[in-house]
């Protein structure tokens, strides 16, 4: 029997594979392993696509040093900087989302943590968009404690998004202003708040598959079922402004062998699927099965109206997955 067979048939048959298994599968052919990977995502989730939005509700003048990050205020760059959004601003966009069909929405915003009054002005606005619409509300806020979470959680947060951004091997060299341990106690301080995770990471940092696949095994340990993958968009200004563009097909392998290691996650294509040319049409057919839609953080996005023609087209039906 063939390794990808083997391995396939280990993955639909309930078994984890592992990091030297996930290995093997670097170099199967591409076509081979994308349609594989398909086949296990079809079997584990269906057909459900869970498409997700974001606002950037406090930007820039952040105080941490990640190499990729456009709102560091360790580097010059060109963005626009602001604190945390008036609520009503927030509530639009929630409406606005709500009304074209988007089913999860997330506020997300710059520094390590946001401090108490921010949190509790977040609350405020949480309670707002669930009372006025049918959205569910997700929120990337640094590092809080469990008492910080439990609020959030108290007034209709679901979930928490927390990127671990690469492996630990890694990390080191793409921030020294906290630590992956950190991101891991405040993913447990969420989860022990009662709030889903959303973790995932950023290809194209210098990584090595080795850190890609490490970093998806350790957030499968978490227990974490959403899963964003990014793309590296260099922003002239970062230490990574020079970093080459991942292609298509190197973002068709990653999500494939990713949809291996979480046969049964929502894998997300998030920031930077706009650089490629399909905007993740192959990537959909590759074991990715969620995305990030409309504007990015810092960067120009994909609108819901061009992801939701897509989506129809190629068979999915948008639905909240491992919610």
């Amino acid at each position: 029997m063939d390794t990808l067979k083997e391995i396939k048939n280990k993955v639909l048959s309930g078994q984890m594979i592992g990091k030297d298994e996930a290995l093997l599968l670097v170099n199967e052919p591409l076509e081979n392993l994308c349609s594989t990977a398909n086949e296990i995502r079809k079997h584990y989730c269906g057909n459900i696509f869970d498409i997700c939005t974001i606002i950037n509700g406090k930007s820039g003048q952040c105080s941490e040093n990640c190499k990729f990050c456009a709102q560091s205020s360790f580097y010059n760059t060109n963005i626009e900087k602001y604190s945390l959004l008036d609520g009503e601003e927030i509530l639009k966009q929630a409406k606005y989302n709500d009304d074209r069909g988007v089913l999860r929405y997330s506020i997300v915003t710059s520094g390590k943590k946001l401090n108490d009054d921010e949190v509790d002005n977040v609350c405020k606005s949480v309670r707002k968009i669930r009372k006025e619409t049918n959205i569910a509300v997700c929120g990337s806020f640094g590092l809080l404690n469990k008492e910080q979470y439990k609020k959030l959680k108290e007034v209709g947060l679901t979930r928490v998004h927390n990127n671990l951004e690469t492996s630990r091997n890694n990390f080191k060299n793409v921030c020294t202003t906290h630590t992956y341990d950190e991101k891991i106690n405040a993913i447990n301080d969420a989860k022990s708040a009662g709030l889903n995770i959303c973790s995932g990471g950023i290809m194209g940092l210098g990584e090595t598959m080795e850190d890609r696949i490490e970093m998806v095994i350790d957030i499968r340990n978490l227990g974490i079922h959403s899963i964003p993958v990014n793309m590296l968009n260099p922003i002239k200004g970062t230490p990574y402004e020079n970093n080459k563009k991942l292609t298509n097909d190197e973002m068709c392998r990653i999500v494939a062998i990713f949809r291996f290691l979480v046969p049964n996650a929502s894998i997300r294509l998030a920031g930077g699927r706009g650089l490629l040319s399909d905007k993740g049409r192959k990537c959909f057919l590759s074991g990715a099965n969620a995305a990030i839609s409309g504007d990015m953080l810092t960067t120009s996005g994909i609108s819901i109206e061009t992801d939701m023609k897509m989506i129809n087209e190629l068979g999915y039906e948008v639905e909240l997955w491992n919610e």
